[in-house]
């Protein structure tokens, strides 16, 4: 039988209306929401920082003080810059692009170009993105000691204590194989509309995402807190392409160039308790009684002028980062990518997230690590398998002793 997912969300949407008076909740969010928006506005266009910064060095010395800490828990975003040297990542820049054109990706891609879906719901789905996981830049980026200190840094952001024991372990981490950004200057037609990735409807329907955010509907918005790891190891997406199955603290990526405003890169909304607005406006009584503001299962979770305008005015694009910086972003935060990108050069990344060791991402890992061996693609993306005979991709001799447990191969 054909899944409903109209019916389902009904019947969600009655059991949760149930809750608490959702109308009184939200207005609340709004008020709340839109006082921090108008802050944002105001300091960014007076040119002060919005989304924090700090440089690597301090996460390694252990030097970052609580009111910084505080500062990223509040903005749901930071940069770490010097993750890497940039003459280092300048080389994998060049690598990856050599790379790319030794196997004749581009022409392969042409050829499957309709298999990934995850994004055709969203206004605009078409961003520069290229489906490799297994270059060695990529391995040896994810796999550096650097990147497994500062994910340490991210995770321990969160309270890890829940009902059955500690959600995940802070201090060890899964590596998750994602995607490369190569963003070509002049381009006017690539770009990703406002949106949240991990999950869509299930923020609503799923019961580990319920428990998740029982206290927003429950109507004790003020209560809810974004960094309470509590059952966000147990949710389970609806199966699709390019969803992510797996756990992450933050998303996030490495500068492979420089970019910033007017790059063609990314824009946040930094506001780390903003879901709450998110999952209540979508249980008002002017969206119909089976839609969720557009969400649909297996694909990303759009934020759109129709249902959101008022709070995506707080979207501002991150500040000029250099080769070797790293972006993170939490998994409930907005973000897009601009439109157009009127910069001179590339804009290119490699996106590494944050996956602690958890059971959910060490049954990932297993597949992950059979992809691998193979080449193939990574299991949560479409199944394009480009790299199976690509020249110069990384194999089992590429990984340290910490890039093989974070593979799980043993």
């Amino acid at each position: 039988m054909e899944f409903d997912s109209k019916r389902f969300i009904r019947e969600t949407k009655y059991e949760l209306l149930r809750r608490s008076d959702v109308t009184k909740s939200f207005v609340k969010s709004r008020d709340m929401i839109l006082r921090e928006v108008e802050a944002i506005r105001a300091n960014h266009d007076s040119g002060i920082p919005v989304i924090p910064q700090v440089e690597y060095d301090k996460i390694a010395e252990g030097a970052v003080e609580e009111p910084f800490r505080e500062l990223v828990r509040r903005r749901g975003c930071v940069i770490v810059k010097g993750v890497f040297d940039p003459i280092q990542v300048s080389e994998w820049n060049h690598e990856i692009g050599e790379y790319i054109d030794r196997n004749d990706y581009l022409t392969a891609a042409k050829e499957k170009k309709d298999l990934d879906k995850y994004f055709s719901a969203l206004e605009n789905a078409q961003p520069q993105i290229f489906s490799l996981y297994w270059s060695r830049p990529q391995v040896l980026a994810r796999q550096a000691e650097s990147m497994a200190t500062t994910k340490r840094f991210l995770n321990r952001l969160y309270d890890i204590s829940a009902p059955m024991g500690p959600e995940f372990n802070p201090d060890k981490d899964f590596a998750y194989a994602d995607r490369i950004r190569r963003r070509q200057p002049g381009d006017k037609t690539l770009g990703l509309s406002p949106h949240m990735d991990s999950g869509s409807y299930e923020r609503w329907c799923d019961p580990a995402y319920q428990a998740i955010y029982r206290c927003i509907y429950d109507g004790d918005i003020q209560s809810f807190d974004p960094w309470k790891a509590a059952f966000r190891t147990q949710t389970r997406e609806y199966a699709s392409p390019s969803v992510c199955s797996m756990f992450r603290t933050f998303q996030g990526w490495t500068a492979l160039t420089p970019q910033g405003p007017g790059d063609g890169t990314l824009s946040l909304l930094p506001i780390a308790n903003s879901i709450a607005y998110f999952l209540l406006r979508a249980l008002q009584k002017d969206v119909a009684e089976d839609d969720l503001c557009g969400a649909l299962p297996g694909r990303a979770l759009g934020a759109s002028q129709e249902w959101h305008s008022e709070i995506l005015d707080g979207l501002i694009s991150i500040p000029t980062v250099e080769p070797g910086d790293t972006v993170w972003w939490h998994p409930d935060l907005i973000h897009s990518v601009a439109n157009e990108h009127h910069g001179h050069d590339y804009a290119n990344v490699i996106y590494i997230g944050a996956s602690p060791v958890c059971a959910k991402n060490e049954a990932y890992a297993r597949r992950q690590s059979d992809a691998f061996h193979a080449g193939r693609s990574a299991p949560d993306f479409a199944s394009e398998d480009y790299e199976v005979n690509f020249e110069g991709r990384a194999t089992i001799t590429d990984l340290t002793e910490l890039g093989r447990r974070q593979l799980h191969i043993t």
